[in-house]
């Protein structure tokens, strides 16, 4: 199996400049009078041409993430600490804080600076209109072409997308293409008005095993021919072992872990980390005993006093719930929420995880 962080190598210069940075972002459900703490100080950035996996279960705060990056959380969802600055300087576009946005300068930047690909492709189109025309609407609004050149345009995209007889697409209503071509359709709209930034939150998860090797290609191929920064939120750990250069763990709002992905997926230096190894199994397809993670995760917002996932843990003692565990940044530039990073003393009991095969 191919690691995109094993093809890139380490050359020890400086990291490029990032195309997204999220800085200690909080995000609260509820009113002024009351509310919860959803998504808990996460930061991380993305360069130019490079993606990143965000994983974790179901609640884990991931999806809120991302749409706080584009500026479209559910009602009733707020930013309310931290920021979300978007700017590649040596694309010749200036940063831009996005929390700060108002509705109308979103529309500057959502589709033409930023864009998206969500799971159900076929719920984000009109299905009373062709999908050729709503790409070109598109392309009328955002880029100012006629209506002929926004034609032409379309066509190239859905070519580019990799849809076979594009023309033919062109003039298709949503209903009649197939779940991976619309997933196309979508990319190509996501695309068009050349972003620097791809946000693809669970994009592949409804597609059979053929379509979504296929998606995942011709996001690799994006990311090579524009230099696209992509942020693909899964929790499939096998297509971030395939398609990601770095992969960031979230649990309970929390990010407790990331780094380079075959560096974590290999050692991981959480126990959260480890136990999704343990479940997911990847590269192990000999084994018929697959892993659970006992317990369940905290409620959304419940306050914890020490680590959020000391009940679930093998490895936790008594000191992992008495105050919260910082964000650990271990020598090789990794990053993980565990009292084990600065306590090698910590005891390894014999129900901790066997290692898994990557």
């Amino acid at each position: 199996m191919s690691r995109p962080s094993e093809q890139q190598g380490s050359t020890g210069a400086a990291p490029p400049p990032p195309v997204l940075t999220v800085d200690a972002l909080d995000v609260s459900i509820g009113s002024a009078v009351r509310s919860v703490r959803a998504v808990r100080e996460v930061s991380l950035r993305l360069a130019r041409g490079e993606a990143v996996g965000l994983v974790g279960e179901s609640g884990s705060g991931k999806s809120l993430t991302c749409r706080s990056v584009l500026g479209v959380l559910p009602p009733g969802c707020h930013v309310t600490a931290g920021n979300v600055t978007l700017g590649d300087t040596t694309a010749g576009a200036g940063p831009v804080e996005l929390t700060a946005l108002t509705r109308k300068e979103w529309n500057t930047v959502r589709g033409s600076r930023v864009g998206a690909v969500f799971q159900d492709p076929a719920s984000y189109l009109n299905p009373s209109l062709t999908v050729g025309r709503q790409l070109a609407e598109q392309l009328r609004v955002a880029r100012d072409l006629s209506r002929s050149a926004a034609h032409t345009r379309a066509v190239d995209l859905f070519a580019a997308v990799g849809l076979r007889e594009p023309a033919e697409v062109y003039h298709q209503y949503p209903h009649e293409l197939s779940g991976g071509m619309l997933q196309r359709v979508l990319i190509a709209i996501a695309v068009s008005c050349e972003p620097e930034l791809l946000i693809a939150d669970e994009a592949t998860t409804a597609l059979d095993v053929v379509v979504q090797a296929e998606i995942l290609e011709l996001l690799r191929t994006l990311r090579a021919e524009r230099g696209l920064a992509l942020l693909l939120v899964t929790h499939d750990l096998a297509v971030v072992a395939e398609s990601c250069d770095r992969v960031v763990v979230m649990y309970a709002g929390e990010i407790v872990e990331d780094g380079p992905t075959a560096d974590v997926l290999a050692d991981p230096a959480h126990p959260y980390t480890e136990a999704l190894l343990r479940v997911a199994s990847i590269g192990d397809w000999d084994r018929r005993d697959l892993d659970i993670i006992p317990g369940r995760p905290p409620e959304t917002g419940a306050e914890l006093p020490g680590c959020r996932f000391a009940d679930r843990c093998a490895y936790a003692t008594a000191a992992c719930t008495e105050a919260p565990v910082a964000l650990h940044s271990r020598a090789d530039g990794r990053r993980a929420r565990c009292l084990r990073l600065t306590e090698p003393s910590f005891p390894v009991p014999a129900t901790a995880a066997r290692g898994a095969t990557v």
